[in-house]
């Protein structure tokens, strides 16, 4: 329940998202970090996966610069690095959207739906319900092989979007920055941080469940709606889903329409041919090594009267009660990756998924998450992040703030605590927030 005294102040009329973001911080290195103290060998293994990270994929690999096996039939990009590229590999959606130009490659005769752009977001699209009404969730690809100079003789078509609009929920890629550290906190530090300061959490309405495992009852954390449990299924699903490469995890076509199977499958398998272990790793291993060992992105305080302004608004950020969701700090066990144990995890998260309210309701369950519920995202790396909310419809921060705020959402209280603050305060915050 929120506090009488919120609603009130939220009722004055204070401009409460007249502050201007202050917009990407620039400065980042041209390739991604490791996480420090990695061995050789692991040292090696990141580099081999930031290598098969970067793959371009074609049908069967025969394209100029697509050396990549598997893509189709059905997919929404050609490459794990082409989604997750802003600010570096490794991150979210760039400025540019990939997805544009790879629509028409080689002959493909797909259409753009309309809920893209060349300065957009990338997005993939779910469909609510099936044509029968009942629940669907699945990703629809956006685009089909259909056309393409490696793909004679296939003919399928793209979904109607167009007829499909009031049906879709969309969704941006999601950084995996530090997604190692991630996996590697224990589900009782989870736990035990959801069971924290449950008094002030209630003040400001705040609940927030874990979403678990069907099988084995363990908290899973990585997606939207924290429905992944580890990283490897993560790169699996991807990779079927997004680029339709089946794999050891997904070894199945998601489309299997005669004429446009082009390779056995699963198209991407350990090679027990190969020279060496580099080259024998299945693409799988090789995206799951470089996601669990890639480093947090940077975050620092300047000195001087900006450094001043960062640190009032950390203070104001858990005055308002946006820690009670977004974390500051969890920490790693006893990972058997050395790099990774017992370490502090400065995500913002609790990794829990949370009632949003029924504007941000896209009607998607996943496990234990509904359709209102979205997993915290973390925050770091929000400093350099062009779109914002789990479909890209905020590109500044205010705007991402007011959209937590809509019936039924557990943010509302937070929200009204924002607003009331003084204008100096809550620009504070936003230059908080885009030093993470």
């Amino acid at each position: 329940m929120v506090p009488k005294i919120l609603v009130v102040t939220a009722l004055l009329a204070i401009p409460a998202f007249a502050q201007t973001d202050p917009g990407p911080r620039p400065g980042q290195p041209p390739n991604p970090r490791p996480v420090a103290s990695l061995t050789q060998a692991e040292m090696a293994l990141f580099t081999e996966g930031l290598n098969r990270f970067r793959e371009v994929d074609s049908v069967s690999g025969t394209q100029p610069g697509a050396q990549g096996k598997g893509l189709g039939p059905r997919f929404n990009l050609n490459s794990c690095a082409g989604c997750h590229a802003q600010p570096v590999t490794g991150g979210t959606s760039p400025q540019i959207n990939p997805q544009i130009a790879v629509a028409t490659q080689f002959g493909a005769t797909n259409t753009i739906p309309s809920f893209l752009s060349q300065n957009g977001p990338v997005r993939v699209a779910r469909f609510i319900r099936k044509s029968d009404g009942t629940p669907d969730g699945g990703v629809h690809a956006l685009f089909v092989i259909s056309g393409r100079s490696d793909a004679a003789g296939c003919q399928i078509t793209q979904p109607d979007f167009a007829a499909a609009r009031n049906n879709l929920s969309l969704r941006i890629p999601t950084p995996v920055f530090g997604a190692g550290l991630i996996e590697a906190i224990p589900d009782s530090a989870i736990v035990a941080n959801k069971l924290a300061n449950l008094q002030l959490k209630a003040r400001f309405g705040i609940g927030g469940h874990e979403n678990r495992n069907g099988n084995d009852g363990t908290v899973t954390r990585f997606g939207w709606k924290a429905q992944n449990k580890s990283l490897e299924l993560f790169a699996g699903e991807a990779y079927n889903v997004e680029q339709g490469v089946t794999n050891v995890i997904f070894p199945d076509e998601r489309d299997q329409t005669p004429g446009c199977g082009f390779n056995a499958t699963p198209e991407d398998r350990p090679d027990p041919a190969a020279n060496s272990f580099y080259q024998a790793m299945s693409d799988i291993t090789g995206l799951t090594a470089f996601m669990r060992m890639l480093a947090p992105p940077p975050a620092g305080t300047p000195p001087g009267p900006l450094g001043a302004s960062i640190n009032n608004g950390r203070q104001a950020f858990a005055q308002a009660g946006c820690n009670l969701c977004h974390t500051a700090v969890m920490n790693t066990a006893n990972s058997s990756t050395e790099a990774l144990r017992n370490q502090p995890v400065q995500l913002y998260s609790d990794l829990l998924v949370h009632r949003m309210g029924r504007g941000l309701a896209d009607g998607v369950s996943q496990g234990d998450a509904q359709g209102e519920d979205w997993r915290t995202a973390p925050l770091w790396g929000l400093g350099q992040r062009l779109f914002f909310l789990h479909d890209g419809r905020a590109t500044d921060l205010p705007q991402a703030i007011q959209a937590h705020s809509s019936p039924q959402s557990e943010a509302n209280g937070s929200v009204a605590t924002y607003t009331a603050l003084p204008a100096n305060v809550r620009q504070d915050i936003l230059n908080f927030l885009r030093s993470l």
